[in-house]
C-alpha cells in the first residue's frame, strides 16, 4: 500500500519534463510538442528557470549538466562552471588584506557559464534551434509572468539595498518604487533584448548549418556587446561587499572571449546493480558516489527508514565523504584528484570501519590527513536552501537530461545596466590557501556545489534527478535515491519523505565555517528518533516539516516505455508535466 504523497506521479509515453517553476516545465514541454527531444525540452525549461527564479539563479551564473544520448548510447557531462578572471590571484586578495573571498559584489564573479552550457547542450545533443528553445524565456520577460510569494518576499528583503546601493536592480525589480505584490505581472525587457541579440545572430548564420549558427550565438554572448557591457559595468562600478570595502570587478574582455564550455565524461559507480553518474570534481558530485560506496556495505532496509540507526549511519558516511571533498576535490585541470582510490570498494571498506554505530564523530577525517575539528565561524550560514533550481527531461527515445542551474542571482550582485541580469558570485567557493585543492588560480573553475544526478540500468537510461540547496544537494538527493532503491518507494513517496542533513564540514559558501556534529532534521522525523540521535552525540536541530530540498525526478522503463515524473511540493512552484 502506498504511503502518503502530496501529488500524483506524472506518467506518459512521449516525454516528461520537470522544472523548478511550473511555467518552466511548461516551456520545456512545448519543445516536445514541437518535435524536439529531451535535451531541447530541458534547455528550454532551464532558460525559463533562469528568468522565473532570479532569486535562485540566472544566465550570469552556471549550470552543470548530465545528458544520456540515446543515439550514442552513453552519458555525457557538460562543464557549465565559469572560471576565475586572469587578474584574480591569491596575491591580489592578500595584498588588500582580504583573507576570504566575499560572497557578494564583483570580486567573486566568475565568467558566466550558464549560456555556454545551455547552448552547447542544444548544439551537441538537441534538434531544435536556439530561437525555438529561448522563445518561452523571452515571452516570459516581455509579456510578463505573475509574481509569486517567494520571489516577492525575496525582493522585499532586498528592497533597501536596491534603493540605496544598487539602482540598476531597483530599476528592474522595484519598477514603481515598491515591491511587486503576489499576482502582479512582472517584466524584464532588458533581459529579453539580451536574449534577442543571440537569436538574431543565430538566425543570420543558419545558412552555415545548425551547429554553426548556435556557435555564432555563443560567440555573440562571450565575444560581443553582451560581454563588453558586463565587463565595463563590473570594472566601472564600485560595490560594497562582505570584505567591508568597495570593490570593482576583475574581468576583462579576454576572460569572456577565452572561455569555452567543455563536454566531458561523467564519473560513476555501481550501487546495487545501478550505475550512478555525476559531474567531475569541479563539482561536489563525487560526494554522492563516495556515500554510496560507504553505504553499500549496510543493509539499510533492515535499519528501518528514518530510524535513528539509519539517520546516524547516513550522516556519519556523509561526514567521511565531505571530509574527502575538502581534502581532495578541485578543478581536475589544475588539481590531481585521486578519484580511482576515493571511489574504490577497498577504500570504502577501510573508511567504513571509522563509523561508530553508537557515537557521532566530531572530527573531520579525510583519507590521508590527520583528523581535525572543523572551524566554527559565528554567524556563518548553515546550509543554503533558497538558491539554485533544477530541471530534468526524458523522451520516448531514451534521451535524458538533468541540469542544476544556479548563481547569477539578484541577492548577491547588482543587475548589469542594460542587460537585465546580474553576474555570479561562485568565486567565493575558492580558498586563498595555495595548498588547498580548491585554491584560487586564474582560469580555474571553483568547486561548485551544483550537482545534477543521473542513473542507468544495464547501460540503459533510467533516472534523472536533482535539487537546489548548496551543500545539502548531495545529501537530500542521496536520501531520495535510497528511498527508491533500498526502500522501494515510488518517486513521489521518495521525495515527499522527511529529509535530514549535516553541516559538520566547512560550508562551501563564504566564509566557509562549519558546525561540528550539527544534524538538521525536518519536524516530521519522529520525536523518539530525535532523542536517540541527541543521545548519540549529534547536535540536533529540528526545522519545519516541509522546508529542506526540492527534489525533482523522472524515470523511464525501457521495456514498457513508461516515463514517470515527480516534483517536490517544497517551495510550492516546482512541477512535472508530460504525456
Amino acid at each position: 500500500m502506498a504511503g502518503f504523497t502530496t501529488r500524483p506521479i506524472i506518467m506518459g509515453t512521449h516525454g516528461v519534463v520537470t522544472g523548478g517553476h511550473y511555467l518552466a516545465a511548461a516551456a520545456g514541454f512545448r519543445m516536445l510538442e514541437k518535435g524536439g527531444n529531451a535535451i531541447d525540452a530541458c534547455v528550454a525549461a532551464g532558460l525559463a528557470c533562469n528568468v522565473l527564479e532570479p532569486q535562485s539563479n540566472g544566465i550570469g551564473g552556471e549550470v552543470p549538466i548530465l545528458i544520456y544520448s540515446a543515439q550514442e548510447k552513453r552519458p555525457f557531462a557538460i562543464n557549465g562552471q565559469g572560471c576565475a578572471p586572469k587578474a584574480a590571484t591569491i596575491d591580489w586578495f592578500r595584498s588588500r588584506g582580504i583573507t576570504v573571498i566575499p560572497g557578494d559584489g564583483f570580486l567573486p564573479a566568475t565568467v558566466p557559464g550558464a549560456f555556454g552550457s545551455w547552448a552547447t547542450a542544444l548544439m551537441r545533443f538537441g534538434r531544435l534551434t536556439l530561437q525555438d528553445v529561448i522563445e518561452p524565456a523571452i515571452e516570459l520577460m516581455e509579456e510578463g509572468f505573475p509574481m509569486y510569494e517567494s520571489l516577492s518576499a525575496a525582493i522585499a528583503g532586498l528592497a533597501d539595498k536596491f534603493r540605496t546601493q544598487w539602482p540598476s536592480s531597483a530599476k528592474v525589480y522595484l519598477p514603481d518604487g515598491a515591491v511587486p505584490k503576489v499576482g502582479a505581472i512582472f517584466r524584464n525587457r532588458d533581459w529579453a533584448n539580451t536574449f534577442k541579440k543571440t537569436v538574431d545572430v543565430e538566425i543570420k548564420n543558419r545558412s552555415r548549418g545548425r551547429q554553426e549558427a548556435i556557435q555564432a550565438a555563443i560567440d555573440c554572448f562571450y565575444k560581443g556587446e553582451i560581454a563588453e557591457r558586463a565587463v565595463a559595468f563590473a570594472r566601472n562600478t564600485e560595490v560594497l561587499d562582505a570584505s567591508g570595502k568597495r570593490n570593482r570587478g576583475l574581468f576583462d574582455a579576454d576572460d569572456f572571449a577565452m572561455y569555452q564550455t567543455k563536454v566531458e565524461s561523467p564519473i560513476s559507480v555501481d550501487y546495487r546493480g545501478i550505475r550512478v553518474h555525476k559531474c567531475n570534481t569541479w563539482s561536489q558530485g563525487g560526494v554522492f558516489l563516495q556515500q554510496l560506496t560507504l553505504l553499500e556495505g549496510y543493509d539499510l532496509a533492515a535499519l528501518g527508514h528514518n530510524s535513528a540507526d539509519y539517520i546516524h549511519t547516513v550522516v556519519e558516511a556523509a561526514k567521511l565523504a565531505f571530509a574527502d571533498r575538502e581534502q581532495y576535490y578541485g578543478d581536475p585541470d589544475f588539481v590531481e584528484v585521486p578519484l580511482g582510490r576515493l571511489l574504490s570498494k577497498d577504500y570504502a571498506a577501510q573508511r567504513r570501519k571509522l563509523i561508530d554505530a553508537a557515537r557521532a564523530s566530531m572530527e573531520l577525517r579525510p583519507g590521508d590527513a590527520p583528523p581535525t575539528v572543523p572551524r566554527v565561524i559565528v554567524g556563518d550560514p548553515t546550509v543554503y536552501t533558497g538558491d539554485t533550481t533544477h530541471c530534468d527531461a526524458i523522451d520516448a527515445e531514451g534521451n535524458m537530461m538533468s541540469a542544476t542551474p544556479s548563481g547569477g542571482w539578484i541577492p548577491s550582485s547588482p543587475i548589469v545596466e542594460g542587460l537585465g541580469f546580474p553576474l555570479g558570485t561562485r568565486g567565493q567557493m575558492f580558498y586563498l590557501d595555495p595548498k588547498h585543492a580548491n585554491a584560487l588560480v586564474p582560469g580555474k573553475r571553483p568547486r561548485t556545489t551544483l550537482t545534477p544526478s543521473m542513473a542507468t540500468k544495464d547501460g540503459a537510461p533510467w533516472m534523472a534527478f536533482g535539487t537546489p540547496g548548496g551543500d545539502g544537494q548531495d545529501q537530500w538527493t542521496l536520501q531520495f535515491f535510497l528511498n527508491v532503491v533500498d526502500f522501494g518507494m515510488d518517486l513521489q513517496e521518495a521525495l515527499d519523505a522527511p529529509s535530514f542533513h549535516t553541516n559538520h564540514f566547512p560550508n562551501s559558501f563564504y566564509p566557509h565555517g562549519a558546525l561540528p556534529g550539527r544534524v538538521t532534521v525536518e519536524g516530521r522525523v519522529r520525536e523518539e528518533v530525535q532523542e536517540e540521535l541527541r543521545r548519540r552525540g549529534h547536535d540536533l536541530v529540528v526545522t519545519g516539516d516541509w522546508v529542506n530540498g526540492k527534489v525533482l525526478s523522472i524515470t523511464i522503463d525501457p521495456k514498457t516505455g513508461l516515463i514517470s515524473g515527480a516534483a517536490s511540493p517544497k517551495g510550492r512552484i516546482g512541477y512535472a508535466i508530460g504525456r
